[in-house]
């Protein structure tokens, strides 16, 4: 036991076993490794192929919705503003009627007061012939400023 060289015979032997082992356990892992990475290479090989076509249909449609909402917009104004369009045209009807049913009353009462009077029983004039007519009787000056500071 006292030999070196033995045990470090028995040592280097004992490490190429282990050795051995680990490189037999560890073939099956490496397999799967190289499996593992020749699937990811196809995968980028998919995405390096797909991806940029897929982006730029993404980004058109997003140009599209955009273009869209803008047309919404303008859309709306537009009805907005016939909206305001239809109320000033109301509002201007709700006048001409108001004028028109105050233009009818007045005309109404017109029509009503040439019929009455139309149909009113007429008058004789009650007037003297000019021979009757006699003149208001002179009156002094006296008279008229007192008449006038009475008034």
């Amino acid at each position: 036991m006292t030999e070196p060289i033995f045990w470090l015979a028995v040592s280097l032997v004992l490490v190429a076993v282990c050795l051995a082992a680990v490189l037999v356990a560890a073939i099956p892992a490496f397999m799967e490794l190289a499996r593992a990475a020749r699937s990811a290479e196809k995968l980028f090989d998919t995405l390096g192929r797909e991806l940029p076509p897929t982006l730029e249909a993404i980004r058109l449609t997003g140009l599209e919705i955009s273009d869209l909402t803008d047309d919404i917009s303008q859309g709306v104004e537009s009805a907005g503003n016939v909206v305001k369009q239809v109320d000033q045209g109301i509002a201007a009807a709700k006048r001409q009627v108001q004028e028109a049913k105050v233009t009818t009353r007045s005309v109404f009462a017109g029509v009503k007061a040439a019929w009455q009077t139309w149909n009113r029983p007429s008058r004789k004039p009650s007037r003297l012939p000019p021979s009757q007519f006699s003149p208001p009787p002179e009156r002094s000056l006296q008279e008229r400023r007192e008449q006038a500071k009475e008034s």
